[in-house]
């Protein structure tokens, strides 16, 4: 080591998932990148006048831990007003709503459970007492729907249905009369677009406050799926050291033309310290509840049989577009037919695809799809949280919509590991919970409709938010290891995360979480 490290932690039992030396005990940490991994016997050699040494007492320390798939920025819009995710029918809907907060002249809500509804439709006729004249937005859990109210529809202009370049939905009753249920992103757009806003400085402290608390539970990094906000971030990351390192894709939606791929190709790049923008998110489909998850066989109510892109073809050439342009990409594929169509394209971009391209949620595909993940190189993307929204019993809408045989063979991760595909696992905040050791737990204890599904080992979680996250980001070489040349990005829990029961595990002490370096928490 040539000059004194700015950081050494020490007293640790380290698990470094670099084959090259497995486990240590001390690590020296100089200019936000991993200087040197040893024993105690070594600190004494590394320590300068003003080096920072921290003793962990015995707690466990692993690399960073990374969401691979979240939206810290674009969720602050999401997770806005009343939180709805504790509901679970519609009595404990309309008091939720009876009580909600007025200040602003609307009521919205996020969170909310399809399962609320009782099997009856999506229709604002449900609450429309509780309402009264009061604009209300509701978001579904799975943010590709809402519920508006008669007075938010009519505030946006909404009076029946209404033609997109994406498959998206004014769902209109038998007079063509909007029963408020707008199901994918155009759709909800025509009422979020008049939604009161937040200030620049609300915004702000909102991203603080979360990303702190992200950190809290041992994260480091997100693999942030959207455009989120240049602008604040870049202004918050001039200020302060932001407690996570970024990763932003943003999204590719249908109707693009050249103009709007040189537009996302020139982004690439762009950021500053701890954050930047590297990749593009597509949507082939929506979600298995909304109807509009891309099956190869309709679901129960005879919905799920299109692509979000009307011509999936073109959606194959922005691909091509953006590959030859040396841009990675992410696909929302929850359809077996959607992650089908995905890996066709990628097929066909040549032998220099792989490990540049990825699929993510894949909540149901057929046994014939999964080793191509691995042939192909392209990383399977998955948030085990989401099996909360399901049932074991299978009454869920999830359940029923797919049917008892394709909700039997879903949310493959043990599966997708054992054909040696890479998984990166992630929380997909504010979709649910963005805890980290909420994500390791429930990918070792799968629940809901994938509770009779095995698991994946204490070390392969770990793995997923580690090296198979590195290596779905291409950062393999950088980042997912505890090794020197590495980034400092490292996460220290009071129990082992690998040996410890997944329900301990979801309770974990986080001694301390440091990203590039910077300690971002520091826990009793």
């Amino acid at each position: 080591m040539t000059a004194a490290p700015d950081l050494v932690l020490t007293g640790a039992r380290i698990r470094t998932l670099d084959p090259a030396r497995p486990s240590a005990t001390a690590v020296a940490v100089r200019d936000g990148v991993i200087a040197a991994v040893g024993d105690e016997a070594d600190v004494r050699d590394w320590r300068g006048p003003r080096t920072e040494v921290v003793s962990l007492h015995g707690a466990h320390l692993v690399p960073g831990l990374v969401d691979a798939h979240s939206h810290p920025v674009w969720g602050l819009d999401m997770a806005a007003g009343t939180d709805l995710s504790a509901v679970r029918d519609l009595a404990g809907l309309r008091a939720a709503l009876a009580a909600a907060d007025r200040t602003d002249g609307w009521v919205t809500g996020y969170g909310l459970d399809h399962n609320a509804f009782e099997g009856r439709g999506v229709h604002h006729d449900l609450v429309a007492d509780v309402l009264g004249d009061t604009p209300a937005f509701l978001r579904l859990y799975d943010g590709h729907s809402a519920l508006a109210s008669p007075a938010a529809l009519t505030a946006a202009a909404v009076t029946g249905p209404r033609t997109f370049a994406q498959r998206a939905q004014v769902v209109c009753d038998d007079a063509g009369r909007p029963t408020g249920h707008l199901v994918e992103h155009a759709a909800m757009d025509l009422v979020e677009r008049i939604l009161p806003r937040p200030s620049y400085a609300e915004r702000r402290a909102r991203l603080v406050e979360l990303l702190g608390a992200m950190a809290a539970t041992g994260l480091t990094g997100a693999h942030v799926m959207d455009a989120g906000d240049a602008e604040l971030v870049g202004a918050v990351a001039r200020e302060t050291v932001l407690p996570l390192r970024l990763r932003f894709a943003p999204w590719c939606m249908p109707g693009v033309d050249e103009a709007g791929l040189a537009e996302l190709v020139a982004g690439q790049g762009l950021g500053g310290r701890h954050w930047i923008v590297d990749g593009v998110k597509f949507f082939m489909d929506g979600t298995v509840e909304g109807g509009t998850a891309w099956l190869e066989h309709a679901d129960c109510h005879g919905q799920g049989t299109e692509a979000l892109w009307p011509d999936p073809e073109a959606y194959a050439a922005a691909v091509r577009a953006l590959h030859t342009a040396g841009v990675r990409t992410a696909t929302h594929a929850i359809g077996d037919a959607a992650v089908r169509h995905v890996l066709d394209v990628v097929a066909g971009l040549g032998a220099d695809a792989a490990g540049r391209h990825r699929v993510e949620h894949i909540e149901t595909a057929p046994d014939d799809l999964l080793p191509r993940f691995a042939e192909l190189g392209v990383a399977a993307s998955m948030q085990p949280p989401h099996t909360a929204y399901t049932r074991a019993d299978g009454t869920d809408e999830w359940s029923r919509r797919l049917g008892a045989g394709r909700a039997a063979h879903a949310w493959r991760l043990r599966d997708l590991r054992d054909a040696g595909a890479t998984v990166a696992l992630g929380s997909d905040w504010p979709i649910a919970h963005h805890d980290v050791r909420a994500v390791l737990a429930t990918a070792r204890a799968p629940r809901g409709a994938a509770s009779a599904r095995a698991g994946l080992t204490g070390l392969e979680a770990l793995e997923g938010c580690t090296t198979h996250a590195a290596r779905a980001a291409g950062e393999w070489a950088v980042a997912g290891r505890i090794a020197p040349g590495h980034r400092a990005d490292l996460t220290a829990f009071g129990l082992d995360p690998v040996a410890a029961p997944a329900d301990e595990l979801a309770q974990a002490p986080v001694r301390l979480t440091v990203t590039g370096g910077h300690v971002v928490h520091r826990g009793e």
